[in-house]
Formats: C-alpha cells, sequence, structure tokens
C-alpha cells in the first residue's frame, strides 16, 4: 500500500469521501480548502483523508474512509498515522478531529492513535444534516471533537 497526497489534475474519490461524511455540501467545501491523501493498492484507491487548516498551527483531519470492502486490515490506523505524521512534517503543533457519538470502532482507533477526547458538540448532526444518521444501531447526534498535541 502507498499513501499519497491526491494530485490537483486527479477526481476526488467522493465514493469514498461519503462514507465517512454523508453530506456532499460539506465534503465539497472542504476538500477544496484542505489537502487530500489517498491510500492505493495496485493502482487502486482504497483510503483517504484531508487535512484541513483550521488555525494557525492546528489542522483538522476532517474525512477519513477505507473502502468498506478493505476494513479490518489496519489500513485506517496507518491512514490516521500519516496524517498525524503529516501534519507534524508540516509544522503544526495540533491535529484535531470530530467524529459522530456511535462510531465506536472510529472513537477507539483515534484514542489508540493518540487522539484525546476534549469535548462535545451537542447535537451537531442534528443540526447539519438533513437526515438522520444510524450506525451501530445508535444515533448519531453529537459531534466528539478530539485533539493531539504535535
Amino acid at each position: 500500500m502507498n499513501i499519497r497526497k491526491l494530485n490537483s489534475n486527479e477526481n476526488y474519490p467522493m465514493e469514498l469521501l461519503l462514507l465517512a461524511d454523508p453530506s456532499r455540501k460539506l465534503v465539497e467545501e472542504y476538500v477544496i480548502r484542505g489537502e487530500c491523501f489517498i491510500a492505493e493498492n495496485d493502482n487502486q484507491i482504497i483510503g483517504i483523508y484531508v487535512l484541513l487548516p483550521t488555525r494557525p498551527e492546528t489542522v483538522e483531519l476532517v474525512n477519513i474512509a477505507v473502502a468498506e470492502e478493505m476494513h479490518g486490515r489496519g489500513i485506517g490506523k496507518q491512514l490516521v498515522l500519516h496524517a498525524i505524521q503529516t501534519a507534524r512534517s508540516r509544522g503544526y503543533k495540533t491535529i484535531e478531529m470530530g467524529t459522530g457519538n456511535s462510531g465506536i470502532g472510529q472513537l477507539a482507533l483515534y484514542q489508540k492513535c493518540g487522539f484525546r477526547i476534549v469535548g462535545v458538540d451537542v447535537d451537531f448532526f442534528i443540526r447539519h444534516y438533513p437526515n438522520e444518521i444510524y450506525e451501530n444501531g445508535i444515533q448519531c447526534r453529537d459531534m466528539v471533537r478530539l485533539s493531539q498535541d504535535l
């Protein structure tokens, strides 16, 4: 597997981005302002993440997704660790992220990679998404905010 920055002449793998964030409108807004990195295996895109500068010395990991048929192979962890290293190498002091309260596996992964829970944006997914989202049998209502000092 190879992880690299998406070239400016390449199309965004929207189907992967929408796995992590079902709002096409929000995805289209932040991919333009951020940097996309893709994971490839045999010339096929199997994962993606987006880094978005938010404040001086702070970057946010706004989207991370792995093709569903590739789940359970450690690709997500490799992407998260690559994002942390990329942010560090670019001189950022803090990397942040947010995920749904219902993403139990994601919350565990991010904490294993050194992120700490720093807050909750109550009803974020109710306010910003027109359709209810369910994951693991739990309604996704709140955004759990995580952060890591680099």
